[in-house]
């Protein structure tokens, strides 16, 4: 290792990686420690090859027990000759400054999430402060047996969740006017809502706001939906919740029509699931975000829609997909990388979901969205939900 020019440079230059924030938000650092707390944590990666962290001292005892570091410390093992500061996230940035002096750090690399309060800290004792603007996105992106086995159970979930609402569309009784009632209730986007919330929070998961979108309202593709639900119109149901106990996502759409199904409805199903199974062949090592992306429009275009934005001229029928195929999963909902245009190389290791869409203000709109693992010779489906359109 010491012939590594790298490694060389590293040590002579006396240079460590450094980490910071609070975890529950900064979830680059949580997975590299792999250690929860609410307050300001710091992991340094050493020149020697160890990691030092710096919390709170009542976090310590478990942190020892659970974190992945070498060492452990309090803020005030590394209290500066001027005094800690009594505004704690001040005496955090205090404490990894003194820290990195007593190790003899002269150069620190950063990634993209490191507060400005611990860089000026830092470079007020003279510390030089590199971005690596791919440190805690690029390993991120990679992901280990544990943290496929824990989306892998937030998928199973998730799709638990989604079959239950999809089939109590479909279950639903309409009256005169094709509202849907379950019992003596109307079933509206909001009390779907609520059951999901009710199935996922009895399973220790926490659900951010879903989209039940009916009619007119799933035109927009991000809209979350409202009011009542009805017979004959497409219901995009999309589901991202976090598993409390692992604090990684799910993330699964599907889309349920009650009773019959319009013919142009059905034709835009059929686009987009043909879209799907061609985006979901093109995703594997290697292959571009972009070029997955580029197939699923392909795909669409052949079967007579758009891509991108109604422009406002257009009439309420413009039917087109104008958002990405997908985008990475993990820790969060949202991250690298995108399945979209300027997408970059996928790697083995990279999960992402796979979600074209059709919408249309007139109609409605269609969504199937899959999770999968990108391997080196495609890519492997979480999912087994049907992707029809009736789930009776």
């Amino acid at each position: 290792m010491e012939s590594d020019p790298e490694y060389t440079r590293v040590m002579e230059s006396k240079t460590a990686r450094v980490m910071a924030g609070n975890p529950s938000t900064n979830k680059s650092l949580y997975r590299a420690v792999r250690f929860m707390v609410h307050d300001a944590m710091i992991a340094i990666d050493l020149p020697d090859g160890t990691r030092a962290l710096i919390l709170r001292e009542i976090e310590m005892d478990r942190a020892k027990k659970h974190a992945r570091a070498d060492r452990v410390y309090g803020y005030s093992d590394f209290t500066p000759g001027s005094g800690m500061s009594g505004d704690r996230d001040i005496a955090a940035a205090q404490a990894t400054a003194e820290c990195l002096r007593r190790n003899g750090i002269t150069n620190v690399i950063g990634d993209r999430t490191l507060p400005l309060l611990y860089v000026d800290e830092m470079q007020a004792i003279g510390i030089t402060v590199e971005l690596d603007e791919e440190m805690g996105v690029t390993d991120r992106r990679v992901k280990d047996s544990e943290e496929i086995a824990s989306l892998t159970q937030a998928q199973k979930i998730t799709e638990e969740v989604m079959r239950m609402a999809c089939e109590t569309v479909s279950a639903a009784t309409p009256d005169s006017a094709g509202v849907l009632h379950v019992g003596d209730e109307v079933l509206t986007s909001e009390r779907l809502r609520t059951m999901i919330d009710t199935f996922l929070l009895e399973r220790n998961f926490f659900n951010p706001p879903c989209i039940v979108a009916g009619g007119s309202d799933g035109g927009d593709c991000h809209e979350l939906g409202s009011g009542p639900l009805r017979t004959g119109q497409p219901v995009i149901i999309d589901i991202f919740p976090l598993d409390k106990s692992s604090m990684y996502n799910g993330d699964c759409t599907r889309t349920v029509v009650h009773g019959d199904i319009p013919e142009e409805v059905q034709k835009m199903h059929d686009a987009v699931v043909a879209a799907k199974a061609v985006a979901t062949l093109a995703t594997k090592a290697g292959a571009t975000g972009e070029y997955v992306y580029l197939e699923t429009i392909r795909v669409l275009q052949e079967h007579g829609y758009e891509e991108g934005l109604p422009k406002e001229s257009d009439p309420a029928t413009f039917c087109s997909m104008p958002h990405g195929t997908g985008h990475g999963i993990g820790l969060d909902v949202h991250e690298p990388p995108l399945l979209d245009r300027n997408g970059v190389v996928l790697l083995a290791g990279d999960v992402v979901t796979i979600e074209p869409g059709l919408y249309c203000h007139a109609l409605g709109g269609v969504r199937i969205e899959d999770m999968v693992l990108v391997t080196k010779s495609g890519c492997e489906n979480f999912n087994s939900l049907p992707e029809g359109l009736s789930w009776c």
